[in-house]
């Protein structure tokens, strides 16, 4: 079983990042862009076999290690 997580700064939190890309892409002629956010994507490989297990156990992780959950928000897809 696979297990997409999507970590993204919760709103309010600074994203210095997303201001690059937004004044990069503003640079490149790309100016219909009002704001940019970035995050990231995390792909697991599961050897468990219950959907709501896996879910549940990959939620587990998202709050140990794979987000900081002062400043960012996750979200768990099973595929």
């Amino acid at each position: 079983m696979k297990a997409r997580v999507y970590v993204t700064l919760k709103n309010g939190v600074l994203d210095p990042q997303g201001a690059a890309v937004q004044h990069a892409l503003g640079s490149l002629g790309f100016d219909g862009v009002d704001a940019v956010r970035q995050g990231k994507v995390i792909e697991l490989d599961l050897t468990e076999t219950d959907a709501v297990k896996a879910k549940a156990s990959v939620t587990q992780m998202c709050e140990k290690l794979l987000a900081n959950t002062v400043i960012e928000d996750f979200m768990v897809e099973i595929l």
